[in-house]
């Protein structure tokens, strides 16, 4: 009995860990970049909420252990699976996506990712521009945070003074990183 209560809360513990992944993932990459204070307590909130989903009745150190061992687990799996398998990892992860393009504001992905105008700014003014007519694209990188490239003095976009910039080369296979 005491073995099913362990494997009980790695059962648990593996469909708690699923459902918050796939709750974080609808809710979209800028609640992982940054938090907010709402995101903040969200996630305090639900680390408690699911406490109890996690170890049912089992309080002891060692159903606490489990729980975290699973979780852990979990995680090392998923990773190693994502890595791996580039098209689930897009779709799990998300992809990048184009905030502004040649000093224009892409509206219809704001939207998709509830960033307010406004959130964008700032973010801006934190990478040390004054104006959105200075950059020349931002980005939406799947970790949350957002890449900003300025155009060069010239007016023009030049990747190669940008260290974090993937640049992509034709093969003949195709593109490349």
């Amino acid at each position: 009995m005491w073995t099913n209560s362990l494997i009980e809360i790695v059962v648990r513990s593996a469909v708690v860990y699923l459902v918050i992944l796939i709750g974080f993932r609808l809710a979209g990459k800028r609640h992982i970049s940054q938090l907010s204070l709402i995101d903040f307590a969200l996630i305090l909130l639900v680390s408690n909420a699911v406490q109890n989903a996690m170890v049912g009745n089992d309080t002891s150190l060692l159903g606490g252990i489990v729980a975290a061992a699973t979780l852990i687990l979990i995680n090392v799996i998923i990773t190693k699976v994502l890595f791996r398998d580039t098209k689930l990892g897009g779709f799990i992860t998300g992809e990048p996506r184009l905030l502004i393009r040649n000093g224009q504001m892409v509206m219809s992905n704001l939207t998709k990712e509830s960033i307010r105008p406004e959130e964008l700014e700032e973010q801006i003014r934190e990478h040390g521009f004054t104006d959105i007519s200075e950059v020349k694209t931002a980005i939406l990188e799947i970790d949350g945070s957002i890449s900003i490239l300025p155009f060069d003095k010239e007016g023009k976009h030049d990747e190669r003074q940008i260290p974090f910039v993937r640049r992509r080369h034709r093969t003949r296979r195709g593109m490349q990183p």
